[in-house]
């Protein structure tokens, strides 16, 4: 019999993915993550307040879930998204451009209702955040 936090756990990660990556996003990040022995290493999306716009898109190689974290695999990644961050990115896609004018991860989110030049910040209908200077 599963206990009560095995089976919050399980739950958790069974709940369909609040955003994707990309076949190149998933490339990287296993890249970046090769020689890794920790079953649970994943990609930890999360906003926080600030840019320009209102908000800000983080992400970071994550190796344990916290209590409100919902955890899900898309394309072969697990991801990490706190709850308060997934009205604000549900639907979005996140990508790995390598080009002449720079490399990084991207993120496609249809709830952008506008964001600053650098795309590192953004807004939503609903909400605007807190705007603070841009530090790209």
């Amino acid at each position: 019999m599963l206990n009560q936090e095995t089976a919050e756990t399980a739950q958790a990660e069974l709940t369909a993915p609040a955003l994707s990556l990309t076949d190149a996003a998933a490339a990287k990040f296993k890249t970046l993550t090769t020689g890794e022995t920790n079953p649970e290493i994943g990609l930890r999306v999360y906003i926080i307040s600030g840019g320009c716009s209102g908000y800000r898109y983080g992400m970071m190689v994550e190796e344990t879930r916290n209590p409100d974290d919902r955890v899900f695999t898309t394309n072969g990644v697990r991801v990490y998204l706190d709850e308060k961050s997934v009205p604000l990115v549900v639907g979005s896609s996140v990508d790995y451009v390598d080009s002449l004018m720079g490399a990084g991860f991207t993120v496609d989110n249809p709830n952008s209702v506008g964001g600053c030049g650098c795309g590192s910040s953004f807004r939503t209908a609903d909400s605007a955040g807190q705007a603070s200077a841009c530090s790209h």
